[in-house]
């Protein structure tokens, strides 16, 4: 029996993979998770980004940004053998997290969904806005997607996992 391989997308983060034992999660309030798969090639990924744009922000700091993050995924999807024609999205989170603020998650919502249709990749699937924080699972080989509502804001830092080192030849995650 196969196990597993879970791999935890932190803010700022993407993760691609072609193998079909990774689960890719992660934790979302206002952010945004956009799970890309490329189905005929079985291929496919996460990322988590915070806010829709940079505003002129650059280095390290762009990856937290809708737009960066967008092109960061979908090109390594295609560097990996992924075609831009065939890909397909789900889209998570962008809860309205605090009252009183300016709607963050509203406008990480907006911009995926516009990215998304200004670059002709179709959205297979949604859980958009509302006012709960979520835990997502994606299995980028399959597409299989699961949202868990957190129903106490509280319990978000629990939730959250602890980066791990990347290993210098792949960029990935470690797994444990």
């Amino acid at each position: 029996m196969n196990q597993v391989k879970t791999i935890h997308v932190i803010q700022g983060a993407h993760y691609v993979t072609d193998d079909p034992e990774v689960m890719l999660t992660t934790v979302l309030g206002s952010c945004v998770a956009v799970c890309l798969r490329d189905p005929e090639a079985g291929i496919g990924g996460m990322n988590h980004f915070l806010l829709p744009d940079s505003d002129g922000a650059a280095g390290g700091m762009a990856v937290r940004f809708g737009a960066h993050a967008m092109e960061l995924l979908i090109n390594d999807i295609l560097r990996r053998g992924g075609r831009r024609h065939r890909l397909q999205a789900k889209l998570f989170g962008g809860g309205r997290m605090f009252d009183g603020l300016s709607d963050v998650g509203e406008a990480n919502a907006s911009f995926a969904e516009r990215f998304l249709r200004d670059e002709g990749l179709p959205v297979t699937g949604a859980s958009l806005r509302g006012t709960k924080a979520r835990r997502v699972r994606f299995w980028p080989v399959s597409g299989r997607a699961l949202q868990r509502f957190v129903d106490d804001p509280s319990q978000i830092r629990d939730l959250r996992e602890i980066p791990v080192r990347r290993p210098p030849d792949e960029g990935a995650v470690e797994l444990f």
